[in-house]
């Protein structure tokens, strides 16, 4: 693993990497890579629920930064399929890992949630 060290430009390119790969549509697009390999444009945008926009910007910067794949057959209308490259792969590990932390601790993120809620209506 490579010392990030202090220095201001490592944490600057870490932060960026992390704000592309950490929201909400990124994660999504690639678990649900991560469980079926390849997909079509369409097949995620339904898959996820989506718009048609937000899936482009999202598969658009996931394969800028290596992490997706995109091929295009001359059909008509265009097929288009993505899919996980090896970074993207090793990526899914952390996503999986991520992903069923959330899944075991759901009811306890809930009963603090309603903890909070509460506490915060009677302050």
């Amino acid at each position: 693993m490579k010392d990030i060290g202090h220095c201001t430009t490592s944490c600057d390119r870490i932060k960026d990497v992390l704000a592309r790969i950490g929201d909400k549509w990124s994660l999504l697009v690639i678990i649900a890579l991560k469980g079926t390999g390849v997909m079509r444009f369409n097949e995620l945008k339904r898959h996820l629920g989506v718009s048609q926009r937000m899936l482009s910007i999202t598969l658009r910067e996931l394969e800028r930064d290596g992490l997706v794949t995109r091929t295009a057959y001359p059909t008509v209308p265009p097929t288009v399929e993505y899919q996980l490259t090896t970074l993207g792969e090793s990526f899914g590990m952390a996503v999986r890992t991520l992903s069923q932390w959330a899944i075991d601790n759901l009811d306890e993120i809930d009963t603090a949630r309603a903890d909070y809620d509460a506490a915060q209506q009677n302050a």
